[in-house]
């Protein structure tokens, strides 16, 4: 006789319950997210002139007394249910700034518009990915580095390779200022801001103070990963006038000049951080490999569509440092969890490097053990400046909003909620987490299924 598992224990046990048909209503209502938050409490809507009562609800009638609402974490590998709507959000994010929705006017399709790709520099050879089949790094002369080890290498590496991305020498390699580059990659990008402005101020002949009162420079980045497990950010840089979306810049201010100001800005960028100079990295940069690109409006044949752009930071927003097996989606608490976690030996030590130097009282303030999983990287993956576009927010009330009045309920506009909520627990228990998987596999095939129906008909599939 064989004995049931304890997640085919826990599913009978979550069957058998008599909440058990509300407990799937609300797990499908929160997509199958697989690490829900549960909350306790109640919220009561009055009419503000009368104080009657127009609705109310509480938890205590809900199974175990509390609701499930989901965890909203970005990242697949954590949870995909709340990834994919993330990634959602985000398009609709970055494609406001680039056709307009969302509060932002259709003009800006008219406005100067890059997609930039700004890179880290390099911290010594790595084996490097070949599509064309062709050598890694071919060498005539066959040097050796100080520690004896061949300088190059004759294979083609392809995707899965577990050599792609790594040294060629770990013992050459510049793993301290890796890491350091990581932890001032933020400052980095807003130095690369201030002299795009201060390039485009000098371009047109005016005072860096002055730039604002003619244009205004936005952007949304992304970070991504690297083979190499460096940090790389993609980047839309759209030119307005000075009131923002709404406004015409001046004419002189043509994607021709952007593309100058960025590729200067790229050069001329730099972080002096005078406490890494026992590492060698006390002025850090960009990496010389920079990509710009114009961004065209959708069906226009030439550069990248709006769409594309959208639909690429999307993509990249997802994913966090494991799916790139660029470092782990937790935090460390110890030296030991990071000898013991499945990594390549090439993040294991960068990871390692950013414990050690994270122990030093000069680099506490980097906070370099708190962000050893990311491999000292310590920014948003995407972030905007205010005026390119909506926000998260936005879009999170906009959609709850529709849910309201898909359900009947939409708020009277003469009313005033009263609400009182606390946290009561996460996560699901082995049997609920079967469920709320097969829930989600399930509302992932009707959307392929609906999206399938939608590209067969000839329509648009966002």
């Amino acid at each position: 006789m064989r004995l049931l598992s304890e997640a085919d224990s826990d599913t009978i046990r979550l069957v058998q319950d008599p909440g058990f048909a509300r407990w799937l209503e609300q797990i499908t209502a929160i997509g199958g997210c697989a690490h829900p938050v549960y909350l306790s409490g109640s919220t009561i809507t009055r009419d503000a002139q009368t104080g009657e009562v127009l609705s109310a609800y509480s938890t205590a009638g809900e199974p175990g007394e509390r609701l499930a609402v989901r965890c909203r974490n970005r990242r697949a590998t954590v949870c995909a249910p709340c990834s994919r709507l993330h990634a959602g959000d985000t398009f609709h994010l970055v494609r406001a700034g680039l056709t307009g929705g969302k509060t932002v006017p259709g003009s800006v399709r008219e406005r100067p518009r890059l997609f930039v790709t700004l890179t880290a520099p390099g911290f010594g050879p790595v084996h490097r990915i070949s599509d064309d089949g062709s050598r890694c790094r071919p060498r005539r002369d066959d040097p050796h580095c100080a520690h004896g080890l061949p300088l190059g290498c004759s294979r083609s590496h392809g995707d899965g390779d577990p050599l792609a991305g790594q040294p060629v020498c770990p013992a050459c390699y510049d793993y301290p200022g890796h890491a350091l580059w990581h932890a001032h990659a933020g400052r980095l990008w807003d130095r690369f801001t201030t002299a795009v402005r201060r390039h485009l101020a000098s371009a047109a002949g005016l005072p860096r103070s002055r730039l604002g009162a003619h244009l205004v420079v936005s952007f949304a980045k992304v970070a991504e990963y690297q083979q190499r497990a460096a940090i790389h950010f993609h980047a839309v840089v759209r030119l307005d006038g000075p009131a923002g979306p709404g406004t015409v810049p001046p004419t002189w201010a043509t994607p021709e000049l952007l593309a100058d100001a960025v590729r200067g800005a790229a050069t001329s960028a730099t972080v002096r951080v005078p406490e890494s100079s026992a590492y060698g990295t006390e002025v850090l940069d960009w990496g010389t490999e920079l990509d710009v690109r114009p961004i065209r409006s959708f069906g226009d044949g030439t550069g990248l569509s709006d769409d594309a752009v959208a639909a690429y930071v999307a993509k990249y927003v997802t994913k966090g440092a494991a799916d790139t097996a660029a470092g782990l989606d937790h935090p460390v608490s110890a030296v030991e969890d990071i000898r013991t976690a499945r990594l390549s030996g090439h993040v294991r030590a960068l990871m390692g490097t950013c414990w050690r130097l994270g122990g030093l009282p000069e680099l506490e303030h980097l906070r370099l053990r708190a962000w050893a999983h990311t491999l000292g990287y310590r920014g948003h993956i995407l972030t905007k400046s205010r005026r390119y576009s909506t926000t998260y927010a936005a879009l999170r009330a906009e959609r709850a909003e529709h849910q309201r009045d898909d359900a009947g309920s939409s708020q009277h506009p003469e009313a005033v909620t009263e609400a009182a909520w606390r946290y009561v627990g996460s996560g699901h228990t082995p049997g609920a987490a079967l469920i709320a998987a097969g829930i989600a596999e399930d509302l992932a095939l009707n959307r392929e299924i609906a999206r399938e129906e939608i590209r067969h008909n000839g329509g648009d599939i966002r």
